[in-house]
């Protein structure tokens, strides 16, 4: 089935509910903030992006900014009501808490200025993996690199898009980019087969990003099919949507996926605690238990 994505309708939606959320208690509904949960017992398994060490869960960030993709537990509008930056800031240390030392975001400026404060503050998560997912590429990963992005990523829209018109050259090009600032260079997909595809061409990568569920297609096709590719693939693989945008429970999905990828592969996982307090540590604790066991 074709990739469908709404991305672009999400970002226009999510600028506008931020600007709300961070106008002041009149626009905005209080929030209690996230106290730092006690760290899961059991230790955080490690993987490398190239250089780069980080823990096998990577805090995602598709919640912080609305990117729903009809996920049934929240709205667009609830999550950049319920994400403003304190909240934001909240969520990384409760991640940090559990063993989690990275988080996954595209280069947007307002999440530029939140991680800059949150650094200043003195958070506790240090790793930001770039997710660049705006024309021009060139300006997005130098922004990225000039930031404090430990690694970046390009977006899978972006990706299938040059792939689909048989541009590699580009990708290159974008890779090439990214190393030049001395950082760990990978793409993300959609698809199943992009990653096989650019490991032929010999493009100049150092982990892959592979979306389990196509957005607006939660088939088992569709997991089956990047498991294979998953399974193809020498690089390490971060496997994305492993939750099919909240439609599968974290106990449900997470078994099946440790089942078939392997050690050096990690998974990144967005989180809306607002209703569930314990969603980051029971996803921090699950992971670690799947590992051990593995």
């Amino acid at each position: 089935m074709p990739c469908i994505t709404n991305r672009r309708r999400f970002l226009k939606q999510a600028t506008v509910c931020f600007a709300v959320a961070t106008a002041g208690p009149a626009a905005a509904m209080p929030t209690a903030l996230l106290p730092a949960a006690e760290p899961a017992a059991g230790q955080m398994p490690k993987i490398r992006l190239g250089t780069l060490e980080v823990s096998r869960l990577i805090l995602g960030s598709n919640p912080f900014f609305g990117f729903s993709h009809g996920n049934p537990q929240a709205t667009p509008k609830e999550m950049t009501e319920y994400y403003t930056p304190k909240q934001i800031k909240a969520v990384l240390d409760e991640a940090a808490g559990q063993g989690i030392t990275a988080v996954w975001v595209p280069c947007y400026d307002h999440w530029i200025r939140i991680w800059r404060e949150y650094q200043d503050e003195g958070g506790k998560l240090k790793i930001w993996i770039a997710q660049p997912d705006r024309s021009p590429m060139e300006k997005e990963i130098a922004k990225a690199a000039a930031h404090g992005a430990k690694a970046i990523c390009v977006q899978g829209e972006h990706v299938d898009s040059q792939f689909a018109a048989g541009k590699f050259d580009v990708l290159r090009k974008w890779l090439e980019q990214i190393k030049s600032f001395d950082l760990p260079a990978g793409l993300a997909t959609h698809r199943p087969q992009t990653h096989l595809v650019v490991e032929d061409k010999k493009l100049p990568t150092d982990f892959y990003h592979q979306c389990v569920y196509q957005p607006e297609n939660y088939s088992q096709q569709c997991l089956e099919q990047a498991l294979a590719t998953i399974a193809k693939l020498e690089k390490p693989v971060v496997a994305y949507k492993v939750l099919g945008a909240g439609r599968i429970m974290p106990k449900e999905a997470l078994p099946r996926l440790f089942e078939r990828i392997r050690p050096k592969d990690g998974l990144c996982v967005g989180v809306f605690p607002k209703k569930n307090r314990q969603e980051i540590a029971e996803n921090a604790a699950l992971v670690k238990r799947l590992s051990a066991n593995a």
